[in-house]
C-alpha cells in the first residue's frame, strides 16, 4: 500500500512539475527538429502578401485597434466578454475591416470568440497580436538592457506566442497589463504578425545609447534571423536581439513564422531635423528599423509599424522650407492647394524604407475637450462631431495610401472612458475614471463605437421636449422662475422655466456649488455676488 501511494504521489507530482514547466515556464523538447519551418505571408519593398490557393497575393492591412476598457471597468480588468467580441468582430466585417490589432495579451474569451468568430465565416478576420512593455520601468531611471526591460519583454514576447498557439496557463497578475488564464484555444492561423513594443519613451532611448555606445556586446548583433548594420544604436541591438529570439522560438517549437514589427511613432522617429525645430519638441532620440536587417531563413518579412496622427508632434508645420524633407515629386498640398503636412509626414516615412510602413495608429477625437490642434486640415485632438470624425478617418486613411503605406489601423474600435489626458487629469478623480464619461478628456472618445448611459434611452435629450421632466426633477420653483435637473454617467442636465422670458433683453444666472470648501461670492466677469460660495456660473444670455 506504500509503494502504491508513493508510486501516485510521484505520478501526481511529476504531473504538477510537467503542467508548470510546459504552460507556465514554456519549455519543450524540439522532437522534430527536421521539420520544415512555414508561413502565409511574406514582403517585398512596399507591399505585404498573404498566401492564398493560387498562390501570394497582395494583402493591404485595414484594420483597427481594439482595447480592453468598457465602461465601469478598467481596462486592466479585460471585462469584455465573449458574446460581445463576437458581436464586435461581425461589425467589424459589415464595415470592411480585415485586421484586428490588440496591444497586449487579452483575456481567454477574447481568443475563443476569435476562434468562434473565424471558424464560421469564409472571410476571416486577421490580427496583429502586441506585447506590452511596463509604463513604469519605460519612465523610470533604467536602461532598455536591465532585466526588468529586456528580460521581461523578451518573456512576454515568447508568452504571447504561446498564447495564440493556445498552449499557455497565465495566472492573474503575472504580467503587467496582460490578461491571465488558461489558454488552450488555438488562433496561429489567422495571426499574421506580431507588433512588438509600444510608443518609446525618447529619454529612454536616448539614456540606453548614451550608456551603452562604444561598449562592446551593445554596439551590434548578429542573430539566426536578424542582424544589426553597423549603423545601429543599442537601443536598436536590443529590439533585433529580441525580434530574433522571438522568430527563433516560434520557428523551433511551432515550426511557424509569421510578419514582426517593432512599435515606433514621430518622437523617435528616424529622421534629424534642424536644431532649433528639434530644441522646440526636444527631440532626442532616433529609432530606425532600417538598421534591423533579417537572414534567408526569416521567411515572412517584417515592415514599420507607426502611431501617426495629423496633429503630433506637427514637426513641418514649423518649418518654413519643408522641402528638403520631401522625396522628389511628392508635394505637401492638397488638390485644393491646403498645406497637409500629415501627407508630407508620410511620405517622408515611406520613402525612408525599403520594407513596407504600416501606420498601426491614426485618428481624431469627438471629445469636447481639445489637446492638439490640426492648423492645416483641422484634424484636431478633440471638439470634432462625429461626421467631422467620419470625415477626417477616410482623408487621413486616403493619404496613407495616397503615401504608398501597406496598410493601417485605425485608433479605435471602442470609445474607453478609463482614459486620461494632460489637460483635464488635474480636475478629475483618476481613481474613478471608469465609472463616468469626461466629456472635457478628448483620450476618451477615439472610438467608433459609443458608450451612451442608459440601459435603452438617455434620462434626457436636449432638445425641446418637455414630457420626459416631472415635478421629481425640480430644484427650485419661485417667482414664476423654476429648474429641474437630471444628471447621468456622462453630463448633468437642466430645465430652466422663466414665465414671458424676453431672449435678447433677460440674462438668467444659475450658479452652482459643488463642494463645500471651494467656489467664491463674486463673480468679477459678471458682476455678481451670491449668498454663498459657488463653484461655476450657468449664464444664459439671448
Amino acid at each position: 500500500m506504500k509503494k502504491f501511494i508513493i508510486v501516485v504521489a510521484v505520478v501526481v507530482t511529476l504531473v504538477i512539475v510537467s503542467d508548470f514547466l510546459y504552460y507556465h515556464k514554456g519549455w519543450y523538447i524540439d522532437f522534430h527538429p527536421d521539420q520544415e519551418v512555414t508561413t502565409v505571408t511574406k514582403t517585398d519593398e512596399n507591399n505585404i502578401y498573404l498566401k492564398a490557393e493560387s498562390g501570394y497575393e497582395a494583402f493591404e492591412i485595414r484594420g483597427v485597434n481594439l482595447g480592453s476598457g468598457i465602461p465601469g471597468k478598467w481596462a486592466t480588468d479585460f471585462a469584455i466578454d465573449k458574446d460581445t467580441y463576437l458581436r464586435w468582430f461581425s461589425w467589424m466585417k459589415e464595415m470592411g475591416l480585415n485586421t484586428v490589432r490588440v496591444y497586449t495579451i487579452q483575456s481567454e474569451d477574447f481568443y475563443k470568440a476569435f476562434y468562434e468568430f473565424n471558424s464560421q465565416n469564409e472571410d476571416p478576420l486577421y490580427m496583429l497580436q502586441g506585447v506590452w512593455v511596463n509604463d513604469y520601468i519605460q519612465n523610470s531611471h533604467r536602461d532598455a538592457f536591465v532585466q526588468e526591460f529586456y528580460g521581461d519583454f523578451l518573456e512576454h514576447c515568447k508568452i504571447a506566442v504561446d498564447v495564440i498557439h493556445g498552449n499557455r496557463k497565465i495566472v492573474q497578475g503575472g504580467i503587467h497589463s496582460a490578461g491571465y488564464g488558461t489558454y488552450k484555444t488555438d488562433v496561429s492561423q489567422w495571426v499574421i504578425g506580431y507588433i512588438l513594443g509600444v510608443e518609446w519613451e525618447d529619454v529612454t532611448v536616448a539614456y540606453t545609447n548614451e550608456k551603452y555606445t562604444g561598449v562592446e556586446g551593445y554596439t551590434s548583433y548578429q542573430g539566426t534571423y536578424m542582424f544589426t548594420t553597423e549603423d545601429a544604436s543599442p537601443f536598436e541591438v536590443m529590439l533585433a536581439s529580441v525580434g530574433d529570439q522571438v522568430i527563433e522560438y516560434e520557428s523551433t517549437r511551432y515550426k511557424k513564422q509569421r510578419l514582426i514589427a517593432f512599435s515606433n511613432w514621430p518622437t523617435t522617429d528616424p529622421f534629424i531635423y534642424p536644431t532649433d525645430l528639434s530644441d522646440f519638441f526636444m527631440k532626442c532620440a532616433q529609432v530606425d528599423v532600417e538598421h534591423i536587417k533579417t537572414t534567408d531563413r526569416f521567411l515572412s518579412g517584417h515592415f514599420a509599424s507607426y502611431h501617426v496622427y495629423p496633429y503630433y508632434p506637427d514637426y513641418l508645420s514649423h518649418i518654413k522650407d519643408w522641402s528638403p524633407f520631401l522625396p522628389e515629386g511628392k508635394t505637401a498640398y492638397t488638390e485644393n492647394g491646403v498645406l497637409n503636412t500629415y501627407k508630407a509626414y508620410l511620405h517622408m516615412l515611406t520613402a525612408h524604407h525599403d520594407i513596407p510602413v504600416v501606420i498601426s495608429e491614426y485618428g481624431v477625437s469627438t471629445g469636447r475637450g481639445m489637446a492638439q490642434r490640426d492648423m492645416n486640415t483641422s484634424r484636431n485632438q478633440g471638439y470634432m462631431s462625429e461626421v467631422e470624425q467620419g470625415n477626417a478617418l477616410i482623408e487621413c486613411y486616403e493619404d496613407i495610401l495616397d503615401a504608398g503605406g501597406a496598410g493601417s489601423c485605425l485608433f479605435t474600435w471602442q470609445d474607453e472612458w478609463f482614459k486620461r489626458t494632460w489637460n483635464t487629469m488635474y480636475a478629475v478623480d483618476l481613481k474613478r475614471t471608469p465609472f463616468w464619461s469626461d466629456y472635457q478628456t478628448n483620450e476618451q472618445y477615439f472610438g467608433l463605437l459609443s458608450f451612451d448611459p442608459g440601459e435603452k434611452t438617455s434620462v434626457s435629450y436636449v432638445d425641446g421636449d418637455l414630457s420626459e421632466w416631472t415635478d421629481g426633477d425640480k430644484v427650485l420653483d419661485q417667482e414664476g422662475m423654476s429648474v429641474h435637473m437630471k444628471y447621468d454617467e456622462k453630463f448633468v442636465y437642466f430645465l430652466v422655466y422663466k414665465e414671458n422670458l424676453k431672449f435678447g433683453e433677460e440674462v438668467l444666472y444659475i450658479p452652482i456649488d459643488t463642494t463645500p470648501k471651494s467656489g467664491s461670492s463674486y463673480c468679477r466677469n459678471e458682476g455678481i455676488l451670491f449668498d454663498r460660495a459657488v463653484d461655476f456660473l450657468i449664464v444664459i444670455n439671448g
